[in-house]
């Protein structure tokens, strides 16, 4: 019949969560508009390394849906929402658009290794001891089914859910869900 209290209580917090979120919002961007500089801000990005500006760039653009160069509050909420509560399908998703660089639904080794380097760079002392055009190597051994130098998105979903380390690899990790929950109130 009607929503049951459970429902209806979830229903609140979402309500509360996104008000919340929205003063936030409008107290660091007044205008409405999160650009790109403010956008390194608020993850503590400000004179960070060339790969960094990039990665974050490329972060920035992938929330950027409308390709305005600045994002917006219905963005911006979109983006949490992938960040904290998406699911692993929407996040994959999201990731494979980013290493997409040039949007064609596809990618090749160029893009695959654009990306991998910049993470390579950044978590140098985090990654294994393959060298990034190994691992892009290893990425299109095991994920290229067709064999035809690219990887479509079906063969980026199917493979990472396959394999531990690709989906670790794959599965960007901005680190923004920790960032999210320490900053929820102060953004």
């Amino acid at each position: 019949m009607g929503q049951t209290q459970s429902e209806e209580e979830e229903e609140e917090v979402e309500m509360r969560q996104i008000q919340t979120l929205y003063t936030a919002f409008m107290r660091k961007c007044p205008s409405g508009a999160l650009h790109l500089h403010e956008f390194r801000n608020l993850f503590g990005v400000q004179s960070a390394s060339e790969e960094e500006s990039v990665y974050m760039e490329t972060i920035f653009k992938s929330f950027d849906t409308n390709k305005d160069n600045i994002i917006d509050f219905m963005e911006f909420v979109a983006a949490v929402h992938l960040v904290l509560r998406g699911r692993l399908e929407d996040k994959l998703k999201w990731s494979f658009k980013v290493y997409d660089r040039d949007e064609n639904g596809k990618l090749d080794r160029h893009e695959m290794e654009h990306i991998i380097r910049i993470i390579y760079k950044i978590k140098r002392h985090h990654t294994v001891e393959l060298k990034p055009n190994e691992i892009c190597d290893r990425i299109f051994e095991l994920l290229d089914q067709n064999k035809d130098g690219q990887i479509s998105l079906a063969e980026f979903m199917e493979g990472a859910q396959k394999d531990n380390w690709i989906m670790d690899l794959l599965k960007l990790d901005v680190n923004a869900s920790r960032w999210f929950k320490q900053h929820w109130k102060d953004i």
